[in-house]
């Protein structure tokens, strides 16, 4: 099968996600002006740098009480500053909870029950018993073609790392199973891991 999506897929759901898997999903804290605390999962994130570290998560819709765009979006772009926080499988339920479209300045932090912490290098929260989190100074907003499309770039300024998750001086992926997104309203955890040498030439 081949489609061209400008001309549609012809199918029940749009495959494009279900394509593109896993994807390792960004927990996303901001912090507005009005020091008014956002949470949000999104899908699209990634690291994209190692010197400096850096990450970024893309923003693909808007809310009507935010100017064409997502509570994370608007904060970062009032305080140029957010917070990445990994999601384990065990929070599942917790972060799906926060995709919820609350209006602006609901602390999802609290309508979920979470437990917050201060980030240290950045004035923002963090999901306190996240496996880890990255601190991040904003970079750059770049707007992609179409509606409310926007990528949101960061330098990791901090990183914490949950002590059960260091298992003999390595960050160990199988002790919390990192949650990633599928297609249509699916998800995968890991629960297993192998190496692979890279060639040398």
């Amino acid at each position: 099968m081949f489609y061209r999506p400008e001309d549609g897929h012809n199918l029940p759901h749009n495959p494009f996600n279900a394509i593109v898997t896993p994807r390792p999903i960004g927990w996303i804290s901001s912090r507005s002006a009005d020091r008014l605390d956002n949470l949000a999962p999104y899908s699209f994130f990634n690291a994209v740098a190692y010197e400096p570290p850096q990450v970024m998560f893309a923003s693909t819709s808007a809310k009507p009480d935010q100017n064409g765009t997502k509570d994370s979006v608007a904060n970062i772009r009032e305080t140029g500053a957010f917070c990445v926080n990994i999601v384990e499988y065990a929070a599942r339920d917790v972060m799906n909870a926060t995709s919820a479209p609350k209006p602006a300045g609901v602390d999802e932090f609290a309508t979920a029950g979470i437990t917050k912490a201060e980030c240290e290098t950045i004035a923002c929260a963090r999901v306190a018993d996240a496996p880890a989190s990255l601190e991040c100074k904003l970079t750059q907003i770049v707007e992609l073609p179409g509606t409310a499309n926007f990528v949101v770039f960061g330098e990791v300024t901090g990183i914490h790392m949950r002590d059960d998750c260091v298992k003999d001086g390595m960050f160990g992926i199988t002790t919390y199973q990192p949650l990633a997104r599928l297609g249509y309203h699916d998800y995968t955890r890991v629960t297993e891991i192998f190496p692979l040498t890279r060639p040398k030439d």
